[in-house]
């Protein structure tokens, strides 16, 4: 198959990878053979390369990611309707909270699968940038068939135990009865969709790896408005359709995705058999040598999305438990509006991840850190106007998502709290980004790790436990959570083991 694909959206994003801090990567036998040889006369490619690094990395960066942004936007602004339409489905029984709890929780089930596929498409990234930098075509087209393999396993062997599971731990999480009845069917529906989503995100990373970026921009705009036209119809009953509600919302959401897998599909296919991103029948079906690297560097991120998932779900346990559904679907809003926030993070991000693979594949170190600070720059610049924005609007941008005055009530610190957290949540996502883009996919794990379980979700049951303190306190967690995760990837950056990762694994 070819890679020129759409819907590539929020990847990326959260912290990032680097390598075990205690080891000193050897050097690779192509280095040690170029400190062998006598030195010579810089040639003019040498002079370019060095003149480059005189120059800023900030127009190209923007090149990259400003499709990723929009394509981003459009995802983000679908979810955001979304909730608004579900906001719209309260009875006099649980008001809107009940199907935004629904949901948010049901959501959270999802993330699971989706953010492992996201690990994978990052290991995509990473090795086919790396072979395009080194002009190895076909080293591309072995390790984009390989993602597909392992993305599509991946969303099968996730959805089916959580599928079977997720009855049981929505009554774990103290969720009333009526929320685990509209919630489950559509769970199922999304669940469904993630095989489908797992080969649409592997498309969409080999895209980036070849800094293919607009056609998953307009793939991205179809996926939305089909998508939202299906919940129109499917959530209210409109057209003649029977009236679903909440699992209306998951029926789009399945039948959005397949048609935006098969405009995917005919997009790779009308690429030349040469191409980079143009994977052979047998890359796919066959026995594919790649699979195995691929699943190795992506296995620590599929790891750090289930540590955060877990995290995620223990914080609504305290919120469940202490604080009521309401609490629940303060939070269920205010990630959406939240995920507005991520947008330039996550396409710097993008951006940075192929940028520095290419650098990286070309031997060109230096340049690929360079590119990483001058993307976190960008990011926490923007985060700042952003999350001011979000602070001082938070009510007026919650009313839009629901009519709900106590639900928009309890938005109001959460939001601030997410505001305040934006410069370091930016920071996350482009240094991941710069990790993820060299194969390091270990550093992110650890720092999820000490992030989430030695800050957020300990801080949460102390305050909520122990101490019985106002939600805004357990809020307030998370702030301290991104802080640990900055402060970790900040460092293994400066470090810069993370330069010689891939060529570490290969020796």
């Amino acid at each position: 198959m070819s890679g020129d694909d759409p819907s590539s959206i929020p990847q990326s994003t959260g912290p990032d990878d680097n390598l075990d801090p205690e080891t000193a990567p050897g050097l690779p036998a192509t280095t040690l053979a170029q400190q062998a040889m006598p030195t010579r006369e810089p040639e003019r490619g040498d002079l370019v390369r060095r003149l480059r690094l005189h120059t800023s990395a900030v127009p190209e960066i923007l090149k990259l990611s400003w499709p990723v942004m929009l394509a981003t936007g459009a995802v983000m602004l679908a979810g955001v309707i979304d909730r608004a339409m579900i906001g719209r489905l309260g009875d006099a029984e649980g008001g809107a909270a009940v199907p935004l709890a629904a949901v948010g929780i049901a959501t959270q089930f999802f993330f699971v699968v989706q953010s492992s596929l996201f690990a994978i498409g990052l290991a995509c990234v990473a090795l086919m940038a790396r072979a395009i930098g080194a002009g190895d075509p076909r080293e591309a087209q072995r390790a984009f068939g390989a993602s597909l393999q392992v993305g599509v396993a991946s969303s099968i062997a996730l959805s089916v135990p959580i599928a079977w599971v997720a009855p049981t731990a929505f009554a774990f999480l103290g969720q009333e009865a009526r929320v685990t009845e509209i919630a489950i069917p559509y769970l199922y529906y999304v669940l469904a969709s993630s095989v489908l989503m797992a080969a649409a995100l592997v498309i969409e990373s080999a895209l980036r790896a070849d800094k293919h970026m607009r056609f998953p921009m307009v793939i991205a705009m179809l996926v939305m408005a089909v998508k939202l036209l299906l919940n129109w119809v499917f959530i209210f009953g409109n057209l003649g359709a029977p009236r679903m509600e909440l699992e209306g919302a998951g029926l789009a959401t399945l039948i959005s995705q397949a048609i935006g897998l098969v405009a995917l599909i005919a997009r790779v296919l009308v690429a030349p058999p040469e191409a980079s991103l143009r994977a052979r029948l047998a890359d796919v079906f066959g026995l594919n040598p790649r699979s195995r690297e691929v699943f190795r560097i992506s296995l620590p991120g599929i790891v750090e999305r289930l540590v955060m998932n877990t995290a995620m779900l223990s914080y609504i346990w305290v919120l469940g438990h202490y604080y009521g559904t309401l609490s629940v679907a303060a939070y269920t809003v205010g990630i959406p509006l939240l995920a507005f926030t991520w947008i330039p993070g996550q396409s710097y991000a993008q951006a940075c991840a192929t940028l520095i693979g290419q650098a990286l594949g070309a031997r060109e170190a230096d340049e690929a850190e360079r590119i990483g600070w001058q993307s976190a720059g960008l990011a926490i610049g923007t985060a700042a106007v952003l999350g001011a924005v979000v602070a001082v609007l938070r009510f007026d941008i919650a009313g839009l998502l629901t009519d709900d005055v106590e639900v928009i009530t309890a938005l109001g610190p959460f939001m601030l709290a997410l505001a305040i957290a934006q410069p370091l949540l930016q920071l996350q996502f482009t240094l991941g980004g710069a990790h993820r883009g060299a194969g390091d996919t270990f550093t992110p794990l650890v720092a999820a790790c000490v992030g989430n379980w030695l800050f957020r979700v300990p801080l949460a049951f102390v305050f909520a436990i122990v101490f019985a303190f106002d939600v805004s306190w357990v809020w307030s967690a998370l702030i301290f959570d991104h802080l640990a995760r900055s402060v970790v990837l900040l460092y293994t950056f400066r470090r810069g083991d993370w330069k010689t990762k891939l060529d570490e694994r290969s020796t």
